[in-house]
């Protein structure tokens, strides 16, 4: 039997949900920081669980797609550099998250500080790295100043991630059933 290419029906949708609630969230529930369009971001949290459920593919759709269409509504334009900072955030939790396999129904304290640890990596690399040098070259925008953003949007999505990302999928995970946890009655 031959492997069907491309997404599944339930990553489709999966894409389509996350994205539309991610984009509720960017919009009405960011917590301004007093930096130039930098935020506090509780869609991160959203995207992390969507992402360990769904994986990178679907995490990085959610993120890119909600940004981009966010960044339009709410812009009028699209600043590609952290729109694809954000996509490559999905994609990276969603990457690391495959190993938290959060659909067993147990997410341990091992498991809590491999996310946490996977998601600050995740962090550092979209805003300390993709978003300032995107910005850099893309709009030739000042060094200091996106570095500083960068900074900021590290700390604060590692921390917004650590604390609601962490209540979210451990939420998740005590709706699953435990792996092994079903007895064979003859």
């Amino acid at each position: 039997m031959q492997k069907k290419k491309g997404l599944s029906t339930k990553a489709v949708v999966a894409t389509g949900i996350g994205t539309a609630v991610f984009i509720i969230l960017f919009k009405f529930l960011a917590i301004p920081t007093g930096i130039a369009n930098t935020q506090i971001n509780v869609a991160q949290a959203w995207l992390s669980l969507i992402a360990s459920i769904f994986g990178p593919l679907v995490g990085g759709l959610v993120a890119f797609i909600g940004h981009a269409l966010n960044d339009g509504i709410s812009y009028g334009s699209i600043w590609w550099s952290w729109v694809i900072a954000d996509g490559a955030f999905g994609v990276l939790i969603g990457f690391f998250a495959r190993y938290l396999h959060v659909t067993s129904g147990t997410f341990t304290t091992k498991k809590i500080i491999g996310f946490n640890i996977a998601q600050i990596v995740s962090n550092i690399i979209a805003w300390l790295i993709i978003a300032p040098l995107g910005d850099i070259f893309i709009y030739s925008e000042p060094a200091a100043k996106v570095f500083t953003q960068g900074v900021v949007s590290a700390s604060l999505n590692s921390i917004s991630t650590a604390v609601l990302g962490t209540a979210i999928i451990a939420i998740y995970t005590r709706t699953q059933t435990k792996k092994d946890s079903l007895e064979y009655e003859a």
